[in-house]
């Protein structure tokens, strides 16, 4: 039996393929629609009181507001490195026009910030983990990196075979330790040289105060909702690498990614300072099919 945290591809009105709002998440903060355009199409938005990031995950196009057109440079798919963003602030309407696929990664916002853009060249892309826990993240919109009201933002590719989210965290709680952040994971995952289809898995728990349990197969354009508990991890099946894009806020004042792990399983962190990261890793520049 699915979950109702776990949002299957393609489920939403059309040109929208997923179309996650707060009342539809049942939480206050976090949005995530993603909109596939071709050449005769343009998408006439408004902020409102969200603020927004625009990547395209495949394809490009341009994202106009308020008299200023901003450039989307093309990318093949997710899997050929970091792509451009564009951030607007709240109460602005904007157009996206283009061919391709565009994620709009939102937060509920007080405070304005300016309008700009961030090259796929200025993104810092990151290392995480070792060994078969080694994963990819493109830190285009993440505290500390990039400056916002209360929207985080990143991509993670985990090469085929790979954990990452892991070990599992949490961060449901505004304490010294943990910032309160509803969490959004949308997924894509390379297809076989044959055409076939990739998947991959994706675990939520919770704790005994405020229990939660999802176990999810995931494929290219699925969704996976996290309102609090651990999560991870988030498996890719061998030979097939899986993307997640992560949008996160939360209703703190602090714009912070704090995490707890599950502290039966922190200690593997220590382990990978005897391995290595996986050699596969970084992934630029490899285009992959995407099951669809």
């Amino acid at each position: 039996m699915r979950s109702e945290l776990y949002i299957p591809a393609r489920s939403a009105e059309l040109p929208y393929t997923v179309d996650v709002t707060p009342a539809s998440a049942g939480w206050s903060e976090s949005s995530l629609q993603v909109i596939e355009l071709d050449d005769s199409q343009t998408a006439e938005l408004h902020t409102a009181g969200t603020e927004v990031m625009v990547i395209p995950l495949a394809g490009g196009g341009t994202v106009e507001c308020d008299g200023v057109a901003f450039e989307l440079t093309p990318r093949h798919s997710v899997f050929d490195g970091p792509s451009d963003m564009v951030y607007l602030g709240i109460g602005q309407e904007y157009r996206i026009s283009g061919e391709g696929r565009f994620a709009i990664c939102g937060a509920r916002a007080e405070r304005s910030f300016p309008n700009r853009r961030v090259a796929a060249a200025d993104v810092s892309v990151e290392l995480r983990g070792a060994g078969n826990c080694s994963r990819q993240v493109h830190n285009f919109g993440t505290a500390g990196v990039f400056e916002a009201d209360s929207l985080i933002a990143c991509e993670v590719i985990t090469p085929g075979g790979n954990w990452s989210s892991y070990p599992a965290h949490k961060h449901d709680e505004n304490t010294p330790t943990q910032s309160e952040l509803e969490e959004i994971y949308y997924f894509e995952i390379a297809g076989g040289p044959d055409g076939s289809r990739g998947f991959g898995y994706h675990r939520v728990y919770g704790t005994p105060d405020r229990p939660i349990e999802v176990l999810e197969e995931v494929r290219t354009g699925d969704v996976v909702l996290v309102p609090h508990g651990y999560h991870g991890p988030s498996v890719a099946a061998p030979g097939y690498h899986m993307y997640y894009l992560n949008v996160m806020a939360g209703p703190g004042t602090e714009r912070a990614w704090k995490i707890v792990d599950d502290p039966e399983h922190a200690w593997l962190r220590g382990t990978w300072d005897d391995q290595v990261v996986d050699p596969r890793l970084p992934l630029h520049g490899i285009s992959h099919r995407t099951g669809a």
